[in-house]
């Protein structure tokens, strides 16, 4: 590998670096990681490539194709595992979906380049002339948002892996529902196990502040039901506060934030949720100018793939992310085949 090349690879690892000191919130991050990871994902292929000749060459490429193919196919059984799980439910069938559509795009682009063989050799029509251009254009279109997900879905699991500080003054425990009513969820006690974590851990036990109302098929809030919980862990009662009154996310983020704000001294706060959850948290922590350190709590295995592609999906909700979610299509995918079209 040349000196020219660790530079340029530590170059886009820097830039990433810098861009999380900044905000750790910001969507460009995801887009600076794959780019720091493909990088020198290419690189050391390269250098692979270079050492073992042709016969690396061939595994290199053989392990990515099995790679390629492996994806949807984990993606349909995690499908079918949430399924048997959770439930019937569209979201609960997110992950069986969108491997049902990678494996399509991976059937689009094969059929694309075997097509030609029968156009050329048994059809001469311009409808079948055109086919392989069309599966081409759809192959092209999923690889695309495939990339786009995969990148979110790399940064959410990256936010977990990088060093945080250990030292808080508060910890706002983000709220999940209730079950019959009053009782914890194992999502979110896990949640709340992981601010007991912080809190024994820290050299000066923080402030536990478990946020979230009473919903309409709730008999309690769920912030008095999850301060009962810590109770019970041997929380003292005076390192809780219960914001009890907000109805979602943003509203639980708003709460805390004002019941931080009337607090004196030192204010290093913590925000523990769910791991795949904590880049939507801290977007939303941003927008109300509430400074933290977002802390993500253990969920299954199996469930994650779904909850990720649900805060993918609720992250392009938002109009700017949407268009530039459109933008980058255009440019990368539309352009580029219209003027393949014009020139054929």
């Amino acid at each position: 590998m040349l000196l020219f090349d660790v530079i340029f690879i530590l170059s886009w690892w820097c830039i990433l670096g810098f861009s999380m000191y900044k905000d750790r919130s910001r969507y460009r991050n995801t887009i600076f990681l794959s780019l720091a990871v493909l990088m020198t994902a290419f690189a050391l292929m390269a250098t692979l490539a270079e050492a073992g000749g042709e016969m690396a060459e061939l595994v290199i490429v053989g392990i990515l194709g099995l790679a390629v193919l492996f994806v949807p196919v984990l993606l349909i059984v995690n499908g079918v595992q949430m399924r048997k799980r959770e439930g019937k439910s569209l979201v609960h069938m997110l992950s069986l979906l969108l491997g049902i559509l990678v494996l399509a795009g991976e059937i689009c682009l094969a059929a694309a380049m075997i097509l030609p063989y029968f156009v050329n050799g048994m059809f001469m029509g311009k409808t079948f002339a055109w086919a392989p251009f069309i599966l081409m254009f759809i192959a092209a279109t999923v690889a695309y948002g495939s990339v786009i997900f995969t990148s979110f879905a790399a940064y959410t699991a990256f936010l977990q892996v990088i060093p945080r500080k250990h030292d808080f003054d508060y910890v706002i425990i983000h709220g999940s529902g209730l079950i019959d009513g009053d009782k914890v969820p194992k999502l979110l006690s896990d949640r709340m196990d992981k601010a007991i974590e912080i809190y024994r851990k820290d050299p000066t036990p923080p402030i536990l502040i478990p946020s979230g109302g009473q919903g309409g098929d709730e008999t309690v809030a769920e912030a008095d039901a999850m301060a009962v919980y810590l109770e019970g862990k041997g929380i003292p009662k005076e390192h809780i506060i219960r914001e009890n009154k907000s109805l979602n996310t943003y509203q639980n983020l708003e709460n805390c934030k004002k019941i931080i704000d009337a607090q004196e001294g030192r204010k290093y706060t913590a925000l523990v949720t769910s791991n795949y959850h904590v880049y939507r948290a801290l977007r939303y922590c941003r927008k109300i100018g509430l400074k933290c350190t977002g802390v993500g709590a253990h969920v299954a295995r199996y469930y994650w793939p779904s909850a990720v592609i649900r805060e993918f999906v609720a992250i392009h909700k938002e109009k700017k992310h949407f268009l530039l979610f459109v933008a980058g299509w255009a440019i990368l995918i539309v352009l580029p085949f219209v003027f393949m079209a014009a020139g054929s």
